[in-house]
């Protein structure tokens, strides 16, 4: 089964985001809570940890793309 994770709101006032860095590249596997990618927004930069375990399929924002709280991000096989 495949899940789409969306760009989490990690801040009150928090819009939108820019994807930094993917530190998981499609294929590989993780489980929750390893950082995933690092997010900045117009007050800091963090690593978003993941939020379940499974397999990147496809990242759909890459590096240096801005996007909005909730758009997707990537699919990941659990």
């Amino acid at each position: 089964m495949s899940t789409t994770l969306k760009l989490p709101r990690v801040g009150m006032n928090m819009e939108e985001g820019t994807i930094v860095e993917w530190f998981v590249k499609p294929g590989e596997k993780f489980l929750e809570g390893d950082k995933l990618y690092a997010l900045e927004t117009d007050k800091t930069t963090a690593e978003i940890e993941a939020p379940i375990s499974g397999t990147l399929e496809e990242i759909l924002a890459k590096d240096g793309e801005d996007v909005s709280v909730g758009d997707p991000i990537c699919t990941v096989k659990e």
